[in-house]
């Protein structure tokens, strides 16, 4: 055991700062809360680690782009099934990008059933590191098969991260882990320049302003998926006078839109489809109130409230036990009602709306917030501090899972 120890050691000195790291990071671009959290991670790395970042592609073909320091690998994908990419050659592909790159360790970011497969494929020298962003929620189907899986593979993890406590704490999916693996909680980082101001941010919150006119606005923002909730945002305008500007898309646009139609609101409710980055600022600014209305603990933590309370707006969201209520602290940056709950939710909204020193106050705190707890270059540094204590430690006689 202590020779193993000692040659650990003498590896990390041999290489000071020369990680090579693999990341899989089932999707690329800005598909979800987990790509953003991503690619602010991957972006941060300094450049003495070498980062590959591993993803489900969106079309049925293979390719490879290098951005923002680190270099990206998309695998042909051919649809899904419960939520899991169906890219049969992606354990293939991994073991040829660590026969040409000499990975030291993999991270994952769980759920994800196909990195864990995609892991599998990899040398048992490969440490392992997972990022536990949420449980399984709705594919219970699913889950109950690949339980014992799951649950073997975590257990034998080198190390779990989670972005607050109650990632851990919530949870009913982790399960005791074996001697000595790492649990560190590392909250998500909020990177200001994503949210940059430029000239062509200006233009478009100067049409914003003027569409708005003298209406009070509530933003949203996320993809259209059953557990963001909303349907029942959109259920709360009813009682709400006030406009409501939906971003993202998914596959539930097209009934949230009729959903606006049958509710007598399409005058009120406008759907504002995808806001590259360099736009959400505009959004922000234009708005009074940013609302996160989720159902389910699926949502674990949301960091578009990130972006919202850094914009010093107040946020309206849902009492899920989960990481959403690490982020805004109800009364002090902004307020949390029961989910699915849609008259709670326009109570809030309205109680908001009506006061301007309120959303004030809420803003300003929240904005503090951000800044004290939630920065790039914190969970950066406690990253790459659990990867060096990973690799300080032996290798493990046997993997399971």
């Amino acid at each position: 055991m202590g020779s193993l120890r000692t040659r650990n050691v003498n590896r990390l000195q041999e290489r000071p700062g020369r990680l090579k790291i693999l990341h899989l990071g089932k999707y690329d671009g800005d598909v979800g809360g987990i790509e953003r959290h991503l690619r602010a991670l991957l972006r941060g790395m300094p450049s003495e680690i070498e980062v590959v970042n591993l993803v489900a592609h969106d079309r049925g073909v293979t390719d490879q782009h290098r951005r923002n320091g680190y270099s990206t690998t998309r695998v042909a994908t051919y649809g899904s099934i419960a939520s899991v990419a169906l890219a049969p050659t992606m354990p293939a592909v991994a073991r040829r990008l660590h026969r040409q790159h000499g990975f030291d360790l993999v991270h994952l970011h769980f759920p994800d059933p196909l990195g864990h497969l995609t892991a599998l494929a990899l040398p048992h020298g490969v440490r392992r590191v997972i990022s536990w962003h949420s449980d399984i929620v709705k594919q219970q189907w699913a889950l109950s098969l690949y339980w014992p899986f799951l649950q073997s593979f975590v257990r034998n993890a080198d190390a779990l991260i989670g972005a607050t406590p109650q990632h851990f704490s919530s949870s009913v999916q982790i399960p005791a882990g074996k001697p000595g693996q790492i649990r560190e909680v590392i909250p998500y980082g909020f990177d200001p320049a994503a949210l940059a101001p430029s000239d062509e941010t200006r233009r478009k919150l100067d049409e914003l302003l003027a569409e708005r006119a003298d209406r009070p606005v509530i933003f949203a923002l996320g993809r259209h998926v059953y557990y963001k909730g909303f349907d029942v945002l959109i259920r709360a305008m009813k009682s709400v006078d006030a406009s409501l500007w939906i971003g993202g898309r998914g596959p539930l646009t097209a009934s949230l839109m009729q959903l606006a139609i049958d509710l007598a609101l399409a005058d009120r409710v406008k759907f504002v489809g995808f806001i590259p980055d360099h736009l959400l600022k505009a959004y922000y600014e234009a708005c009074d109130v940013f609302c996160m209305p989720s159902v389910a603990r699926a949502e674990q933590f949301g960091l578009v409230q990130l972006e919202a309370m850094y914009c010093c707006k107040p946020v309206v969201t849902t009492r899920l036990g989960t990481g959403v209520e690490f982020v805004t602290i109800d009364g002090e940056t902004g307020l949390l009602v029961p989910p699915g709950d849609a008259n709670a939710l326009a109570t809030a909204l309205r109680s908001l709306l009506d006061n301007s020193a309120l959303r004030a106050r809420l803003g300003a705190a929240g904005k503090r917030r951000v800044s004290e707890l939630f920065s790039v270059e914190q969970m950066v540094q406690k990253t790459i501090a659990v990867y060096r204590r990973v690799l300080m430690e032996p290798y493990p006689p046997s993997r399971a899972g």
